[in-house]
């Protein structure tokens, strides 16, 4: 039985403890908190900058449509990065796609594994789900100084999760590096390989590169061509096939009758 902690000592994890850093930026360390998310988007509006949260488990760990991320201790990466990028607000929801993309290369890069992403936020391996991006934003107010907003870009990875820690309503659903792979993995790399590519994404996000950006996304669309069933947040029922998403980052559903449907939000799966 493979154990789910490697046997080594993880020397980029034992740092970022004792050192509070990773890289140029600035490391809050807690052995659990209830959600990443809220820490950073506190300490954002304290003023905090360059800053990442990390935990090694949340009490009340979330994803998108507030649904709970099971963030068992010691098994995963739970991190919230702070940003305040230079982009226009109607572009800050084009960060989901980004940091997904750089989730999906730095799991590649340290594993050699071939992620997909299923739209708008959600790492997928073999069509389960292994990790999952959050992406909160904090706007200037109405009247005040020249500012940038806030981002906080939260990640969830299934690391070294077994099988008998994934909760049994979710285990055909979701998955781990481990359960991949076959071995355990250690963090301090992966959390660096996700910062170097999220950084740099970044970067070329506000450089105006999120059709290159894009591109990226789309060749691991794992969602191109299925049958979807969409909950609009009217609360109708739409079917049809994914287009994939548009220029702008926004998934466009065709139904029977041919009419495409531009998805903002609202609850999307996989047609039974």
């Amino acid at each position: 039985m493979v154990s789910p902690e490697p046997d080594q000592p993880d020397p980029i994890w034992q740092r970022l403890r004792s050192q509070g850093r990773l890289g140029e930026r600035r490391v809050r360390y807690l052995e659990t908190t209830e959600s990443t998310n809220d820490l950073a988007l506190a300490l954002a509006e304290s003023g905090a900058d360059c800053t990442l949260v990390v935990a090694e488990s949340q009490s009340r760990g979330r994803g998108r449509l507030r649904r709970s991320w099971h963030s068992p201790a010691g098994a995963g990466l739970y991190l919230s990065f702070i940003y305040r990028p230079r982009l226009e607000p109607e572009d800050l929801a084009k960060l989901t796609l980004t940091a997904g993309l750089a989730l999906a290369l730095a799991v590649a890069e340290t594993t050699g594994l071939a992620p997909g992403l299923k739209w708008p936020n959600d790492l997928l391996l073999a069509g389960k789900k292994c990790g999952g991006v959050l992406c909160e934003c904090r706007l200037p107010a109405s009247g005040s100084p020249a500012q940038l907003p806030v981002v906080v870009v939260g990640i969830g990875l299934n690391v070294n999760t077994d099988a008998a820690r994934i909760p049994p309503e979710l285990r055909e659903r979701a998955t781990s590096l481990l359960l991949a792979t076959g071995r355990p993995w250690e963090r301090g790399p992966l959390l660096a390989a996700i910062l170097k590519q999220l950084d740099a994404l970044v970067v070329r996000l506000e450089g105006g590169e999120f059709p290159a950006i894009l591109v990226q996304w789309r060749q691991r669309d794992a969602l191109l061509g299925r049958e979807l069933e969409w909950l609009t947040p009217a609360g109708e029922v739409v079917r049809g096939i994914a287009l994939g998403p548009d220029d702008e980052g926004i998934l466009r559903i065709r139904d029977r009758r041919g009419r495409v449907h531009p998805v903002l939000s609202g609850d999307l799966a996989l047609a039974r």
